[in-house]
């Protein structure tokens, strides 16, 4: 505990140097959540739903609206089910970030991703901001030797995010046995391999700070070959948090995969934004990789340390 503590003032202070002010941030504690031994009853009570995009895997999650109307029966700490239901909001300030919902930049990077051919196989990844965790669960699906899971809110990982995880490694097995006959997997949640899979995975919840406070404290600390993250750069206050945490945990020939809207009207941040601090900062170069004009502009960006093998203390 005093490590992590010591870690914590470190990070913080890192951040403030980031900011070039006092954190001023909410913070929620980290930690880390562990599967539990028998996954059933995170599959109760649930409807599965599947993405077909291109040349994807189906990925299965489970209905969002279903969850907030079956809030009573999940254990859920933050009552963020509850709140998101009456309030009809997709952020709560210092409460709830979104996870819930799967935003639109999710699948623009999704589709880039494998319209790219990008590799995971033999990689450690994480999916920074997670929410369902479709893109740490495509990594999964196409060989990734570790994926982890990191979100905002606790009640996203264990009412969302894991369950995810684990329809889709059910899937995985039902495919190989020849059994995938519906679009979703049946809920055994008890097999040997599916245990083996939920090994090559690790869940996080917590604000940015205290996220890597927690991993920095780990010996050794993780270094990802892989960050993705998607609509995380709407709120500006969040930019050190954020920056901070990609340029302690990417290996050093790393890549961030970031998808964004151009602009997050009634909140702020933006692309021009985000890339206007990276480049103030000098660390990452930032190129972007693909635009989507419908709707509301998007982007998806590919940011790499300028100096390639170069190793980041600050």
């Amino acid at each position: 505990m005093a490590l992590q503590a010591e870690c914590y003032r470190n990070v913080v202070n890192l951040f403030q140097e980031e900011a070039g002010k006092p954190l001023e941030r909410t913070r929620k504690e980290a930690k880390e959540h562990r599967p539990p031994l028998d996954c059933r009853p995170l599959l109760e009570n649930s409807v599965c739903e599947t993405l077909s995009l291109g040349t994807l895997p189906q990925l299965c999650y489970l209905n969002e609206s279903v969850l907030e109307q079956t809030a009573s029966e999940r254990l859920d700490q933050e009552k963020i089910l509850t709140q998101t239901a009456t309030s009809h909001s997709d952020l709560i300030a210092g409460v709830y970030e979104g996870g819930l919902r799967i935003w639109e930049c999710t699948f623009d990077l999704l589709g880039y991703l494998e319209s790219e051919g990008v590799t995971f196989s033999g990689k450690k990844v994480l999916d920074l901001g997670c929410g369902a965790g479709l893109l740490g669960i495509l990594a999964l699906k196409r060989g990734a030797q570790e994926v982890h899971f990191q979100d905002y809110n606790s009640t996203v990982i264990e009412a969302l995010t894991l369950p995810n995880v684990l329809l889709n490694i059910e899937e995985e097995e039902e495919e190989e046995e020849g059994k995938s006959s519906s679009p979703c997997p049946k809920r055994r949640a008890t097999g040997l391999q599916t245990r083996a899979e939920l090994a090559r995975c690790r869940f996080f919840s917590g604000d940015w700070a205290s996220f890597l406070t927690l991993l920095l404290s780990s010996d050794p600390p993780p270094k990802y070959d892989m960050i993705l993250t998607s609509e995380t750069i709407y709120n500006t206050a969040s930019y050190p948090a954020l920056h901070a945490v990609l340029s302690q945990l990417l290996a050093p020939v790393g890549q961030v995969y970031l998808a964004t809207k151009a602009h997050y009207f009634g909140v702020g941040g933006g692309l021009h934004l985000f890339q206007s601090y990276v480049e103030e900062k000098n660390i990452f170069s930032v190129k972007r990789v693909k635009d989507v004009e419908q709707g509301l502009q998007r982007h998806v960006v590919l940011l790499s340390f300028k100096e390639r093998g170069a190793i980041h203390t600050t």
